[in-house]
Formats: C-alpha cells, structure tokens, sequence
C-alpha cells in the first residue's frame, strides 16, 4: 500500500530527468572499478601486505550490498530522490576522505562510503516508475539498470589514463567531482516522487539482514587467503546462515518488513533474483581476466603486453556496448517482453564466452569478445527491473529493486572469489612472481559460462506475459485487481489521469460509456495516476473521469485495436473532445 504526499510540489519529469538519473547510476557503478588499475600497487601505495590490501575492494563490496535494500527501503518510505541525493552526498565523503590519505584505516573506511552509494540504483529506477509514462518506462529502466556494467566498464580506461599519468589520489577528487556534479543535476532536473510506502522503517530487519549479509560476504570474499576450509571461513558461512534464516523468521511477523519476503517469494521475483545472481558472476568474469591478460608481458608466452591504458580502451567497449543495448531492448522487450530479453541476453553472453575461449591470442580479439559480453550483458541487465517493476506494487518499488540490485553485488562477489581462487591456484612462477596462466583464464570463463546456463535455465521458468502487462502499474489490492482484469482482454483502453498542475491524480474514478451511452466499465486510477480498462467490443466509447477536488472530464475515442494511451486531463474543460 501506498499513499501520495504533499510535502512538495509534485513535478512532472522533464526530458533530462532520464539522463541525469543513468548519469547518477554510472558515477556511483564507477566506485567498482575505480582502483582495479592500480590493485596489484595498492600494498606498496599504502604500506601495508597483499591480504590487508585487499580490503580497500572488499569494503566498498560490502557496503554496496548492505546499502542497496536498506536504501531503496528508505526511498520508499521518505522519498526515493531524497535518499539518492543522500547516497551521492556520502560517496563524495568517502572520496573525499580517500583522496587525503595513503594510510590502509582511512583508505578503508572511503572506501566503505563510497561504495553506500551503490542504493542510488535501485532509487533511480524507482522514481522512473513513478514519474514516467509507460512508453518511456521500458527504455529508461534498461539503462538505468546497465548503468551499473555502464560505469563499471568506462571506468577501467579513464581511471587507467589518471593512474598512469598522474598522482592515484587524482581518481578520488575525479570521483568526487562527478558525485557533486550529479547531485547537483539532480537537484536542478529530478523531482521528487509523491508516492511514499506506509508504515515505518525497520531497524531490527536492517540490522539483522546486515549482519547476515556481512557474515556471508566476508569469508566469499576472503576465503582465498583465509582458506576456505578454514575455521574461520566456515564459521562466518554458518553464522550467516544462522542470522539469515532468524532474519526471515522475524520479517514475516513484521507489519512493514524492510523485506517482503512474500512478494519475494513469488515465481517471478525469485526467478529473476536467482538468474540476476548469475548475470553478475558472468559481468565480473571479464571484468577480472581482460585487463590481466592484456597487461601480462608478452615474454610470458600468452600475456599480450599492452599498457594500462591499452587494457582499459580495449575493456571499454563492453560499457559502452552496454549503453548502446538500452533502446535495442526497450524495441525487442515492446514486442516480445523482458523475459524473452533476457533469455536472448543469457544467450549472447553465452557465445561471447564460449567464443572468447579461442579469442585471446591478440588485443583487437579481446575487443570483440568485450563487444559481444557488453550486448548480452547490457540485455540481461535490461531485463532485470521490468521483470521486478511488473511484478511488485508500487509502494515496494525501491526496496524490490534494491534487493535485485543486491543479488547482483552478490554474484559479483562471488565471481570474485572463485576466479580470484582459480587464477591464484593455476599460476605459474616467473622471477619470484606469481603470473596467471592461460590455464586459468581459460577455466575462469568456462566458469562464467556455467553460471549463465544456469541463468538460461532460471529465465525458461519464468511465467510468460504479454509484453504489453510486464510495466502495468501496480498500487493496492483494489487497484491491483483492477488492473488484472484489464490485462486479461486483448483490447482496452490505458493512460493517466491528470490534474491541472500536470501531477498525476490518484484514485480518480474512470469510467467507460458505450455508444448506447451504458456503462461498459470502471476503474480507480492507481498512484501515479495510471489506468487500465478492457473493452467488451470494439467501436467508439467515452471515457469520463471524476476525483475529489477536480472538475468532471468526458473524453471521445474510438477504440481502433491499438495500444495508444489516452491521457485524461482533468484541468481541461468538460466539454466532450474528439479523439
């Protein structure tokens, strides 16, 4: 359930509203990839052993997935573009505090700042939904949720360029610049979402969910150096599993959860949360092997011996492939729905890692294969939100698509533990130093491409929908049955009702007249205003809208077998208009 509130001004979203949002998305995906430039120099730069250093990664992991349900929680409750203002606004403190130091503490904790912002995903594709119209709603999601391969992929050159040219402490005044950069923009373009989740936050269920994921995380992250069979190892895996499952206990007897773990044990949304776990194991594969192999010396036998900044142009394209994929899926997700996307997506990830086993024999290869990993990526990706979006009320967008998000974080840590284990176990020794082998790059994406079978199986099972419903707007019970009995006629009517500020008006009675000038059928608008009514037969009706507080509207259209929206306006006259 939701309600709307009148704490400001609702806005309409402008056409920069989109951009500034994925622009949010890719400044704070770029936190990932930031330092893997200089990763293997972190020791020396900060004094410290290769264990210690391996934290200033693990930690802005961590906080990612901590930050990303709690945060898209709070955006529900107290306004998603307030929580992403806040989520930006603490990772240029983490950069800041970074930037200022060369000792391992302090490092570590930037580090944990910076990757909090990791909530502003899920927050932005929530205030997408709750803003934009339909036809713009496929599109701009499936950027905003490639956004975070998007900065993650441009990243590795740029960061490349600096830490090769210039002091390292540069990449974190970079990083902080683009963080105010966003925050302002946002400030300037995004408005604020009217739709607010009832209930209160859930500290105890943020606590619990944070402690399980930390005791999970932890030793996936950290078992290659701690040993996996190590006391250690397995007793955080057990006391994760401990905390996760009494976390679960105490959700269900919630009245508002930071989880809803029965909506999230719905086919679709626990479908898609699985094969979203695979995408990110595969994301991080190539994100890991590429720039190694491309930096090895060629005296190795298999290294291709390219600068820093070579890598990075040669991985780049896989972000902006990435980037480029988002209106290719808004066309195919239209007319085949995101399911079919993503099982295309799965299976173009599937040929770039299969061809990519026989392509790593010269630079311009790993280009091709980046190419074709960033198109199923970008679509796997794409897929992910609408799938989520079509599948929850409105009021639980923030915190579905924070958990989405978290799943992801969690393939990618685990994608980084077991090919960090893979490649640390079939090196080979060159002058006292441990170099990967072809051995193990080789294994590494046989790996990856397990995990997308895996993925192609979880996406079968997935329940088919008509592409048309999979962005259907939902709010509560009474508007979700509503809305169900339209998607089940082949024909109808659809749009928003609107007031005379241009905000979308919620619970506004629609009602549909035939021709006999009988009532053919009824609606209450949903939150953002949206409707949906099927039709008895085809041939013209009048749709007439009535709400609290607004003068009565009576709109004329035929309704001619298309899916075109009619708005209703209701700071227009009454008079009947044509359509």
């Amino acid at each position: 359930m939701f309600h709307t509130t009148t704490d400001e001004p609702a806005r309409r979203a402008s056409g920069a509203t989109v951009p500034v949002l994925a622009f949010a998305g890719i400044v704070v995906a770029v936190m990932q990839t930031l330092l893997v430039p200089v990763i293997k120099d972190l020791p020396e730069l900060l004094a410290t052993t290769p264990s210690n250093a391996t934290w200033v990664m693990t930690s802005t992991l961590l906080s990612g997935a901590v930050a990303t349900p709690i945060m898209g929680r709070l955006g529900d409750l107290y306004g998603k573009r307030r929580m992403l203002i806040a989520s930006l606004s603490v990772m240029v403190a983490g950069a800041l505090v970074s930037a200022f130091t060369d000792a391992l503490l302090p490092m570590i904790v930037g580090r944990t700042l910076q990757g909090f912002a990791m909530g502003a995903i899920p927050l932005g594709i929530g205030l997408m939904r709750d803003m934009l119209p339909r036809e713009r709603l496929g599109s701009s999601m499936a950027l905003m949720s490639s956004s975070i391969g998007v900065g993650g992929g441009l990243a590795l050159p740029a960061a490349a360029l600096v830490a090769q040219h210039t002091d390292w402490h540069a990449l974190f005044y970079g990083a902080a610049g683009l963080g105010v950069l966003s925050i302002g923009l946002t400030l300037l373009v995004v408005p604020e979402s009217p739709l607010r989740a009832k209930g209160s936050f859930d500290l105890p269920g943020a606590l619990g969910l944070s402690l399980g994921l930390v005791l999970f995380l932890l030793p996936i992250t950290k078992g290659g150096d701690w040993g996996w069979g190590s006391p250690t190892t397995l007793g955080l895996l057990g006391g994760s599993v401990v905390v996760l499952l009494l976390w679960g206990l105490m959700e269900l007897r919630v009245a508002a959860p930071l989880v809803d773990l029965r909506t999230t044990a719905r086919r679709e949304v626990l479908l898609t949360n699985l094969a979203s776990t695979m995408v990110g194991v595969a994301f991080y594969v190539v994100s890991l092997v590429l720039p190694q192999l491309l930096q090895l010396p060629a005296s190795t036998g298999h290294g291709l011996g390219q600068s820093m900044v070579v890598a990075g142009l040669c991985v780049a394209p896989l972000g902006l492939t990435m980037m480029f994929t988002a209106p290719v899926y808004a066309r195919l997700s239209a007319r085949y729905g995101p399911r079919t996307t993503l099982i295309l997506g799965l299976l173009v990830i599937a040929v770039g890692y299969a061809g990519g086993l026989g392509l790593m024999s010269a630079a311009w290869q790993t280009v091709v294969t980046s190419v074709l990993l960033g198109a199923g990526i970008g679509l796997a990706y794409s897929s992910l939100p609408a799938l989520i979006v079509g599948a929850v009320p409105a009021s639980e967008t923030g915190a579905a698509n924070g958990l989405n998000t978290l799943m992801r974080s969690i393939g990618t840590s685990v994608s980084s533990a077991v090919i960090g284990m893979v490649l640390a176990d079939t090196s080979t020794t060159v002058g006292g130093v441990a170099i990967p082998t072809m051995h193990g790059f080789r294994i590494s994406f046989l790996i990856a491409t397990v995990a997308v079978a895996g993925g192609l199986v979880l996406a079968f099972f997935l329940p088919r929908r008509r592409p048309a419903m999979t962005t259907q707007l939902r709010a509560s019970s009474e508007e979700d049955a509503n809305l169900a009995r339209a998607e089940q006629a082949l024909r109808g009517f659809r749009g928003r009702v609107l007031g005379a500020d241009g905000a979308p008006v919620a619970r506004a009675r629609v009602t549909l007249i035939d021709r006999h000038g009988r009532r053919a059928g009824a609606t209450l608008s949903a939150g953002d205003g949206s409707y949906a009514l099927a039709v008895p037969a085809e041939g013209p009706y009048v749709l007439a809208a009535r709400a609290t507080g607004h003068g009565p509207l009576a709109h004329a259209a035929t309704h001619a077998g298309d899916e075109r929206p009619v708005d209703l306006d209701l700071s227009l006259p009454g008079d009947t208009v044509s359509a």
